[in-house]
Parts: structure tokens; sequence; C-alpha cells
């Protein structure tokens, strides 16, 4: 028996198996080609670390070669970086080669949405990333990344440092391209540019001839290397039945090689080598430049993950040492100094700091933390040594969600969008048709024009500049408002942000701050005390994260726990305690009427035996907030489920002229419906379970950051900070976007209606067509761009 044992698997190495794999720069033992294949495709992934911190070895692998390079990321140690459970599913954001339009984008989408077990996914052609959604009882990964190669796209989970690899790869290929292609076109309009002019024209037709295989040679590596992404991706879209933007540009390189080849080896007939070469090196170099303003727009949210530092203090039997911060796990508890980074999501344990949480809302103010608090990666620990208990590792941390969730709401297209996908998408079979048309006329009335003018009308009318319109404007206007504290989960509400007429706001947790805490307690039983009140209230509502239940959390006793608890959405709590039956809620909801409306009573077997006043604070921007919004023509009102009377005080002091408190989640839903009805595009403001319906119900909906993961859920904006005065900024750069959007569109049909007419006459050669495509799409990128930018 053979003492080596396999590094990845652990099984013993048969004698002279010749099979190993490189692992950390030293060559490890494995014990056959599936296990070394794995390792390999580990480490080429860029997770290496998975053998430093695995807690098991891994299966002896028997796999097909097509999914070795691939199998690596089912395995549990190696996911955990980058996939979130999502209830019953798993949740991953994929980086994809060769994306170049909507075509794309639709193709991936239809091909895998197909698959069992897939239940959703969405494609950002500005990023060339992907948000999936599958079932893993029914599907591996490895099977679903496995299905996209088949269909010629690479994919694989979203890293920022493979990403910034992958990037700098890709850019030098195209830089190399694009040389080529600009040193041939060089050589060969020298040659082209002699022959027009007549420069020699005392040269026998043999050595006139003869420039021209000169020519074809140097043509011959531009069309066979420099336009090969052209090729590959036309060949995608015609394998799956569809064209996109880049069949037209294919068919008109390789027709006029093809043409130019024949007329050279005749030595009749016309060449087009010197515009081939040329407009293969414009539309080279417009593309480059679109990919670099496409990394532009999508660098801002993952750059968040840069934040993240790499190592932490692990307290372990009361000492501490610096281990990997990937290594850590819910449960383990590490320190952070004043002025560190926060290393994983995790609750404050002992300490009070205050913290930088600017990563994530824009808000450059201290949040100042109290033991229990929630911490984020990435954000900044400011005046005291801290201890964490980690919480959320991984693809779970709040950082890498907010990236999920913004890569997915870039994808989803609104109706604007929705239309200039299928002009697009016609568009492109019309240019076909129009440019065999062209030809055929041509070729009656001057023959030897007709080619090279059918090559121009494929090459400019191309509608490039049609398909980016949309995506770079969406992706640039999310993650602007991400900038400004807000986290858009559907870009529709972009489009349909500018239209709000009517908001309405929740009152605990949305115009006030949600802390709420116990201002007085009442007793009405002599035998029980205000410490047990608390205690018994306390049992009850640590089954609830509405912001009442986090009024008691700091009376809880430990001895006391509350079983059987039942929630009544808009109404309270009843549970069994010690044997004895307890509510606490409403006063109509415990079975008494004191008059005393906005108080939280307590029952016991049906008889009252306490109450409690509680206090909030108002939201520090919430009136000059509601003054802004009233200002731009908006009508605020709020619509508060508190049934204390006092509510109004607190609309008035904000300068809601119309208020309702007492309001159940059915009457609010009903006021929605009723604004609807008028025909108002409404937008609710919430943070608790009851408001989840009506959040649902509106037009556009948003959340609190620090409400429940229920409102968040149903919202289509959540506010990632504590302060309402985002939404003001949110709303322009929401008009901002619709305006870029129409902008693009309008320029981009434009120089289609423009370009169309001069290249069916023949007025435009190849070269300057394939110039005028390229700056097209680079004006649209570059338009979309200024949503970038920081306002005042």
């Amino acid at each position: 028996m053979s003492s080596v044992r396999c590094y990845h698997c652990d099984e013993p190495v048969p004698a002279n198996a010749p099979f190993s794999a490189t692992i950390d720069g030293v060559a490890q033992p494995m014990c056959c080609p599936g296990c070394a294949a794995v390792a390999d495709a580990i480490v080429a992934a860029g997770l290496s670390d998975y053998y430093r911190y695995r807690t098991e070895k891994g299966q002896q692998q028997d796999v097909p070669e097509a999914l070795a390079s691939l199998i690596a990321y089912d395995l549990d140690e190696v996911q955990q970086e980058f996939v979130a459970a999502r209830g019953d599913l798993k949740e991953v954001l994929l980086s994809v080669e060769g994306i170049s339009c909507a075509a794309c984008a639709w193709l991936i989408e239809k091909h895998l949405a197909a698959l069992p077990g897939v239940a959703q996914i969405t494609v950002n052609t500005t990023t060339q990333r992907a948000v999936l959604r599958w079932d893993a009882s029914q599907q591996k990964l490895s099977d679903l990344l496995l299905s996209m190669n088949q269909i010629g796209y690479q994919a694989a989970p979203f890293q920022q440092d493979a990403q910034e690899a992958k990037n700098a790869r890709e850019s030098q290929n195209f830089l190399l391209r694009i040389g080529l292609a600009g040193l041939a076109t060089m050589q060969v309009m020298m040659l082209a540019v002699a022959l027009y002019t007549g420069y020699f024209y005392d040269l026998e037709p043999e050595y006139r001839d003869y420039f021209r295989w000169v020519s074809m040679i140097f043509a011959t590596p531009v069309v066979l290397y420099s336009a090969q992404p052209f090729y590959f991706s036309a060949l995608r879209a015609l394998m799956s039945l569809r064209v996109n933007m880049d069949v037209p540009v294919s068919i008109a390189i390789l027709l006029a090689y093809v043409a130019s080849c024949v007329a050279t080896a005749r030595g009749t007939g016309e060449v087009f080598f010197e515009s081939i070469s040329m407009f293969t090196f414009f539309l080279l170099v417009g593309r480059f430049f679109e990919q670099r303003a496409r990394r532009k727009a999508s660098e801002n949210a993952s750059n968040l993950q840069k934040l993240i530092p790499a190592t932490a203090l692990l307290l372990e039997d009361g000492e501490e040492r610096q281990v990997a911060a990937k290594s850590l796990k819910p449960g383990q508890v590490y320190r952070v100094l004043p002025g560190q980074r926060i290393a994983v999501d995790g609750v404050l344990l002992s300490g009070q700091s205050g913290v930088n949480e600017s990563m994530l809302t824009g808000e450059q103010e201290p949040v100042q933390k109290q033991p229990g608090a929630p911490l984020y990666a990435g954000t900044v620990n400011l005046d005291q040594t801290i201890e964490v208990e980690v919480t959320k590792v991984g693809a779970e941390q709040r950082i890498n969600t907010l990236v999920r969730l913004q890569e997915q709401a870039a994808a989803q297209k609104p109706q604007i969008a929705e239309f200039a996908d299928r002009v697009a998408q016609y568009f492109v079979p019309v240019i076909l048709v129009l440019a065999l048309v062209t030809y055929l006329v041509w070729h009656q009335l001057a023959p030897e024009d007709a080619f090279w003018i059918m090559l121009s009308v494929l090459v400019a009318t191309c509608p490039c500049a049609l398909a980016l319109a949309t995506p770079a404007a969406l992706t640039c206007g999310t993650n602007r408002m991400m900038q400004q504290g807000l986290l858009v989960k559907s870009a529709r509400v972009l489009e349909a942000l500018p239209r709000i007429q009517h908001l309405l706001f929740d009152k605990t947790g949305t115009l006030t701050e949600g802390q709420l805490s116990v201002k007085t307690v009442h007793r009405f039983d002599s035998a029980v005390s205000e410490t047990q009140l608390l205690a018994l209230a306390a049992a009850l509502e640590s089954h609830s994260s509405h912001p009442v239940a986090r009024a008691f959390a700091l009376h809880r006793d430990a001895a006391l726990q509350a079983g059987d608890v039942n929630n009544h959405t808009g109404q309270g709590l009843e549970g069994i305690i010690n044997g004895q039956h307890y509510r606490i809620g409403q006063q109509a909801f415990v079975g008494t009427d004191l008059g005393q409306s906005g108080w939280v009573f307590l029952a016991r077997d049906g008889q009252v035996i306490g109450a409690f006043e509680l206090a909030d604070r108002l939201r520090s921007d919430a009136a000059d907030t509601i003054s802004k919004l009233s200002g731009q023509g908006l009508k605020c009102e709020m619509l508060s489920g508190d049934p204390n009377p006092r509510a109004l005080e607190l609309a008035e002091q904000v300068g809601l002229k119309t208020a309702h408190y007492g309001c159940s989640p059915e009457q609010k839903l009903a006021r929605v419906a009723e604004l609807q009805r008028q025909g108002c595009q409404v937008a609710m403001f919430g943070d608790g379970i009851n408001d989840a319906p009506v959040l649902a119900g509106a037009n556009v909906s948003v959340a609190m950051g620090s409400g429940t993961d229920l409102a968040k859920c149903h919202a289509d904006l959540v506010l990632l900070g504590d302060k309402l005065g985002p939404v003001v900024n949110a709303i322009e750069t929401a008009r901002q976007t619709n305006r870029v959007i129409r902008q693009n569109l309008a320029i981009s049909l434009c120089y289609n209606l423009l370009i169309l007419p001069l290249a069916v006459s023949g007025n435009v050669p190849p070269y300057l067509a394939a110039a005028g495509m390229s700056l097209s799409s680079l004006v649209v990128v570059a338009n979309s761009l200024r949503l970038l930018k920081k306002t005042s």
C-alpha cells in the first residue's frame, strides 16, 4: 500500500502515478487524472485558498474533460465565497465572456431558463455579468456553467481580483489586434493611395498586380486575427437562429476580403484591402473604448469589495492571532482596532464606537454602535477597540448582496429599454435586406461600385449605438443612486420614479428613527412588578422584528421563554409563558378599552396586567425632506399603523398636512388603491412587516435599510442609511437617467436615419462607415457616463 496520499481526496496514490498539480508553488501528488484536473481548475480559478481552509478532504473525481475545469465550483468551501442562499435556492453573480449586445443576453437567458432547476437568470450587457438563481438539488453549478460554455459563452463566478486580471488580459489582446490592424492599414493605405492617385501610372500591369498581392498579404492577418471577435459573436448568434450587431459586420469583412482575393488572383476587378483593414481598425478602436467605458460604468459597486480587509484578529481562548478574513466562520469572535476596517459581517459584542458606513450609505457622519448592533464588512471602526461576533461570511455578507442586487436591477429592463431592444432586434434583418437590395440596384447602375456601396450600408447602419442606448444609461443611473445611498432593486423604478405624484409615509421607523424605548410602565396588577412586566413583554416581543419589539430587547430575562407565539400583523402577539396565555399589543387586541390609544397593553389569561408608553425620535432630516418634496409639487401624507392620536402631532411637526393614524395593513393598501383609481402614481415608504402588502401594491416602494427583510424584499428602492434625504436626489437622478436614455435613443436613431441615405447613395466609403458607427456608439456611452459625475 502506497504511503503517499492524494493531496485533493486523501486516497492512496498508486505507485509511479504520473499525476500531480502545482498548488502554492509546490507540486502535490494526485491519485488520478480527475483529481489533478479539478486541482488545476481550483488553482486556475484563483481559489487555491480552498486547500488552506477546507475542513474535509475532497471527493475522488472521475469527470469528463469538459467538466474538469468547472467542477471546482461545486465544492462547498469554494462556493462559500460567491454563492448565497435564497430560501431553497442558491444565487451567484457570474462574469460572462463574449457578450457583445442584447441578443447575446437574450440567448443566454432563454437557454438557461429552459434548464430544470433554473429559477431566474438575468444578464447585464453593460457589465457583462449575470445573476443566476437555481435549485441546487436539481442542477450542479458546474453543469449550468458547462451549458453556457456549449453555446459559446465562458462563465465563472464573479471575483474582483480575477475579474481585473481577465479585464487586463482582454485589453492586452484587444490592443494587439488593434495594433496589428493599424500597422497593416498604414501599409496597405500607402499602396492604395499611390495606385488611386496614379503615382504608379507608368508601371506595367504585372507590377501593379504585385502591389495588390502585397496588400492582400498585409490584409490577411487583419481578417483572420484582428476581426475574430466579430466572427465569434456573429457565429454564436447564427447558431441560435438569431442575428446580432456583428452579423452584418462579419458579412461585410468576409465578402470584401473574398471578393478582393478573387480579383487579385484573376488580375481583374476591384480590390478592397485598404477598406477592409481600415474599417476593421476603426471598429476595434471603437469597441475597445466602448469596453473601457462600460467597465467604468460598472466598477463603482464591485470596487466596494476591495475595501474588505484580507486579514482579521481572531480571538480564541483569550488570545488573538492574525488569520485570513476568508477563513472566519459564523460564531467566531474577532477584534477590530480603531481606524481598521471591519473584516466580516457580525454583531458588536463588547465596546462602543463610531463606525463610518459611507461606503454603503454615502453618508460621512459616523454611526454610533452599541453592543448588539450590526456591523458590516468594509466599514471603518473609528473610536474604540471592539469585539465582533461573525454572523455572515462570503457571499452572504451585505456588501456582496448589494453587488448582486445592483447587477440584477441593472439587467432588468423598463418599457423604454424593451422597446429599444425590439427595434434593434428587427433592425439587423432589415439592414441585411436593404444591403442586398442596394447591391442589386447598383449592380444595374454601376457594377464596379455596387460591392463597396453594399459594404458601406452593412457597416454604417449597424445599430450598435441603439443597443447600448438604454443598458449603459441604466447601469450608470443605478450606480449613481448607490453613491447617493439608495439600492435600486428594480430598474423599472428609474422609469416610474419621475412620474410619481403622491408619496405616502409610514411613521414608526420611517419618519421616526424606529429606535423606540419604554418611556413609562403602567401597572394594573399590584402583584406584578415593573421589572416582571417588562420581562414578560420582552419574552413575547422577542418573536417579532417590528420596531416596537426592539424597545423591549434590553429587558429580556433568559429564564422567561415564550412558546406557541402567533404574530397578528398590525395588532400584536400572543403566546404561552410558564403555562399561562399572554397577549401584547393594541387595547382591542388584548380585550380592553381604557381609552388610552397608543399604549402597548399586556394581558394575562384575558386580564390586562400592564401597559407601556413608548417614545421615539423624528429622523433628523424628515421635515427638510418633506419640505423639498412638497416644493417639487408632490403631495405627501402619513399612513401610520400607530393608534396613538399623537401621531398627528408628529405629522404636523414634519409639515404633513394630511395624516392618518391607526391604519391596518388592509386600510393602507386600500388608500393606495384609492389614489391609483384617481389616476395618481403612488410611492410608499415603510419598514415593517405590516408594510409589505402596501409596498407591493404601490407604483414605487421604498424601504428603510434598518427595516425588516420582508419590507426590503417587497421594495423597489432600499435606503441604505438612516436618512430620508437621498430620495430627493433619487428622483432627480431618475429624471436625468430618463433624459439620457431619450437622448441616447435620439442620437442612435438620428445617426442611422442620416447615414442610411448617404450610404445607399454611395457617398460614404467603408472606412468612414466604420468610423461613424464606432463614433455613434462612443457618443452614447460617453453621454451615459455623465450620470456618474458627482453633483453638489
